[in-house]
């Protein structure tokens, strides 16, 4: 399972954004890799499948964005081929939703900030699916 993750075009965002807190990074595991590796396995726990791949962004000082990939679970493949999008994506989302607090632990505890707004997306023809998170103080 590919687990990758990258930062913006900023080389240097924000040290405030990227303060690792020690109980989720490793020594070698920067803070969007944190992020990354939590939502894959909440991904995981959710929705019986990981994805394959993961990359966390900052997206200016203020926000986290992880992008997910390859996500759907053979049944979810299905609905997308009998063209129940809509189905899915309303399931989907009230699964993502419902598991915001879990989602957002991870972003907190490896930033160091807390997070003010959760914002989820899906594109179930695409397989792709978007966390976004904005940060506080």
């Amino acid at each position: 399972m590919e687990r990758t993750t990258s930062l913006s075009d900023d080389p240097d965002p924000p040290s405030r954004a990227v303060e690792p807190a020690d109980t989720l990074t490793t020594q070698h595991e920067s803070p969007l890799q944190a992020i990354s590796n939590a939502m894959a396995q909440i991904y995981k726990a959710q929705f019986g499948r990981g994805p394959t791949k993961v990359k966390t962004f900052f997206a200016g000082p203020d926000a986290v964005v992880c992008v997910l990939e390859d996500t759907q679970t053979p049944a979810e493949r299905r609905l997308v081929e009998l063209g129940e999008h809509q189905r899915l994506r309303d399931v989907r989302s009230f699964y993502q939703h419902a598991t915001e607090d879990a989602m957002r632990g991870p972003v907190e505890e490896a930033t160091g900030r807390s997070v003010r707004a959760f914002v989820s997306g899906i594109d179930v023809r695409a397989d792709a699916a978007v966390e976004t998170f904005l940060l506080g103080d």
